[in-house]
């Protein structure tokens, strides 16, 4: 049975990924299990999405009563959902106003845009984007412009204009990069697909420095690092550096399909305007209810709380792996999405630890990421750090 669902999508899908030999089924709170029953611990979680896990029954409630009322309508009309995810995203995003979008690569579309239109209403002539060196933001036109690894951007070049890039948590390296046609400069937190990189102090504060003297947008992707997996609700709140434009979506959704982007009041009432952007299903009802009730199982379980709480044992135990094992080098990372470095090939481990019944994914540089729902415990780390040690020997 396995083999025939694989088979069949070969055939049928456009084969566009690399996937492992396994055909899932189900979830229940953090394990999934494939079509012959087998259990795995997730320490993936469909790559930073489940922040809440699987079968969350509140959330599954809501969104079934919303499906049996109203799936989705045209945004040229109100509903009852919108109004207040909105207002829920902005309170624990510290920003103003939001936008919905389907995805995390349309929020890094609809921010540069936003960026374009601020710099084109002031006149000034400004259109560049500085991004980081070994950034992502996605897989559209607009996103992998920005994208600071050549591999994922040569064969599809020629690309958007405008863009420089510069060396991550390296100031001198911006400084370097601006021009009188700088218009805005992007960059994640925490740097995920690039071998998770957490941004220094010092990077964030001098490049909002640098955006305030010369009238440049600052941008953060935290479509991975934001909702609770670095110990605050986004990633920006424990620099103390607020954003001009926020990207955001995977945990905000819990596994439903949106994206957002938000603004600062400044940015809103100066850059886009009606008719400048538009998505067929964002925002729609039922995305924005399952935005409302994940930001409101966040507050009432204190996630954030608890990822503070769980996430200095699971580095704890990371570095002891450091310690024990020969061929991990280096552990890297803030909260609950950290990342080992090893010497062995990572797909190699990945293969083995599916077989242990573990589920990690990887980043580069050799390094095996650790995005586990927001939700585990003492005994999930513990029974991840045997299966692990099991894959790397």
């Amino acid at each position: 049975m396995v083999n025939k669902k694989i088979q069949e999508e070969e055939q049928q899908l456009f084969q566009l990924y690399n996937r492992f030999p396994l055909v899932l089924d189900h979830g229940e709170g953090v394990y999934l299990y494939d079509t012959g029953g087998k259990k795995y611990l997730d320490f993936a979680a469909g790559i930073a999405v489940m922040s809440l896990g699987y079968q969350n029954k509140e959330l599954e409630e809501s969104l079934t009563e919303q499906i049996k009322k109203l799936c989705h309508t045209s945004n040229l009309f109100y509903h009852e959902n919108g109004g207040a995810a909105a207002e829920a995203l902005n309170r624990v995003s510290g920003m103003d106003h939001v936008f919905f979008t389907n995805s995390g690569t349309e929020a890094i579309e609809g921010a540069l845009k936003t960026a374009r239109k601020y710099a084109a209403l002031k006149g000034n002539g400004r259109f560049e984007i500085i991004a980081m060196e070994d950034s992502f933001h996605g897989r559209s036109m607009g996103a992998l412009s920005v994208t600071g690894t050549a591999a994922y951007r040569e064969s599809f070049e020629p690309l958007i204009p405008g863009v420089r890039f510069a060396r991550f948590n390296d100031l001198d390296s911006v400084k370097a990069n601006i021009t009188d046609k700088t218009c805005a400069i992007l960059l994640e937190p925490l740097q995920g697909e690039g071998g998770i990189h957490p941004a220094t102090q010092e990077f964030m504060e001098g490049i909002r420095a640098l955006c305030d003297e010369q009238d440049i947008l600052m941008i953060y992707d935290e479509i991975q690092c934001g909702m609770g997996r670095t110990g605050s609700m986004f990633a920006w709140q424990e620099y103390g550096v607020r954003p001009d434009i926020l990207t955001m979506a995977k945990a905000i959704g819990n596994g439903i399909p949106v994206g957002a982007f938000a603004v600062t009041e400044q940015v809103a009432a100066h850059s886009m305007k009606p008719g400048d952007h538009g998505t067929t299903y964002g925002g729609n009802p039922l995305a924005c209810m399952a935005v409302k009730k994940v930001v409101e199982i966040f507050e009432k379980e204190k996630i954030v709380e608890h990822v503070r709480k769980i996430a200095p044992y699971l580095t704890k135990r990371l570095d002891e792996l450091v310690e024990e094992m020969d061929c991990v080098t280096e552990r890297r990372g803030k909260g609950l999405i950290q990342g080992i470095v090893v010497k062995k090939p990572a797909g190699e481990v990945i293969n083995r630890a599916i077989e242990e019944g573990l589920l990690i994914i990887s980043a580069k540089g050799n390094v095996l990421r650790f995005v586990p729902p927001l939700i585990i415990e003492k005994e999930h780390i513990d029974e991840m750090i045997e299966k692990l040690k099991r894959a790397l020997l």
